[in-house]
């Protein structure tokens, strides 16, 4: 009885997330998902994947993706893309998908600043299967049973389909960029009872970054490479979804071809840190052929626990055709190296 109720909670607790969006803490290495407006940003053609495995620790998997390709038009001043995105809850069997479309338009406003403007059409589908939760219109507290059926209300086809509407800008220079993200413009009805609405929250993402070049000096001397590009960079991501805010923020050096990164994962305000959740360790690597691997771990500092969650695990791969650029002789604007 016990364990039974314990896995009613997960479920809720499980629900309860998925209500709101998934979120990858390589979130600058997963520009399309982050905003539209990055479509065909590098200028260049990419192609990229990111996964992600959260709280490997419990009994029940949650595990996230998002893979993507995206080009540039010189021409045109515009971008296109195309992304999947998909989830999977092993409880209930919850999984998510989503295709989505996108296109930008890139706007100079000067000699090296331009606003990128974006928006994406998607359809996405939700699946479960309640077949092994305990919902709390089962529970007999009095008699300390579990009532068998799930109840009325719950439909055979547990499936929902609906469209979707994104939009984004993004702003950048040589040094930094600043860009607003908002998801979910439909705010489509995800219940999946039949008399009931649950419509999923737009999530809103304000998001940028500072990029300084680091000067050349001991360290090339001690590496004895002149030519190695060094660089530091400070980046943030703050994100609201109806009643959940959070914000990541943290910097990466990139020593090429190494990166290394320190991220945290939170709210942080003047009367301590009652949005903890985790700090992030990131390491990889981007070669000069276009290739860009970096794998994060979350170490979870909420109430979760560490030792309960195991933390997650983070992968993202991308390539980008850079020898376009070296055909059109120009460089990649964005001042981050991981966009």
């Amino acid at each position: 009885m016990e364990k039974k109720i314990w896995l009613f909670l997960l479920f809720m607790v499980s629900g309860r997330l998925l209500a709101q969006d998934v979120q990858f803490s390589q979130f600058y290495a997963a520009p399309l998902f982050l905003n539209p407006a990055f479509a065909g940003s590098a200028e260049m053609t990419r192609v990229g994947l990111n996964f992600r495995n959260q709280w490997p620790g419990l009994d029940q998997t949650f595990v996230s993706y998002s893979v993507y390709a995206d080009h540039f038009f010189p021409e045109k001043n515009s971008g296109i893309g195309i992304i999947i995105n998909g989830s999977r809850e092993s409880l209930a069997n919850l999984q998510n998908t989503e295709l989505g479309l996108l296109y930008s338009y890139r706007l100079r406003l000067g000699d090296a600043s331009f606003l990128h403007m974006g928006i994406q059409g998607s359809y996405a589908t939700r699946s479960a299967s309640f077949d092994e939760v305990i919902l709390s219109t089962q529970l007999d507290i009095d008699r300390g049973v579990v009532n068998p059926g799930l109840g009325p209300g719950i439909p055979d086809d547990r499936q929902k389909s609906f469209a979707d509407l994104s939009a984004g800008l993004i702003y950048y220079n040589k040094r930094a960029w600043l860009g607003l993200s908002t998801h979910h413009l439909t705010q489509p009805n995800i219940s999946y009872l039949e008399f009931d609405r649950d419509n999923l929250p737009i999530r809103y993402s304000l998001h940028g970054g500072f990029k300084f070049d680091l000067k050349s000096g001991a360290i090339n001397d001690y590496f004895n490479n002149t030519e190695q590009q060094r660089t530091l960079s400070v980046a943030f991501n703050y994100k609201n979804q109806g009643q959940f805010d959070q914000l990541d923020i943290g910097i990466e050096l990139f020593f090429e071809p190494l990166i290394l990164g320190f991220w945290y994962r939170g709210l942080p305000s003047w009367k301590g840190l009652p949005n903890n959740e985790a700090l992030i360790g990131l390491v990889g690597f981007s070669l000069s052929n276009g290739l860009d691997v970096g794998y994060s771990y979350d170490f979870t500092i909420s109430n979760l626990a560490w030792r309960n969650t195991g933390g997650a695990h983070e992968i993202s791969f991308r390539y980008s055709f850079v020898e376009q650029l070296w055909k059109r002789q120009v460089q990649r604007r964005l001042p981050t190296f991981r966009y």
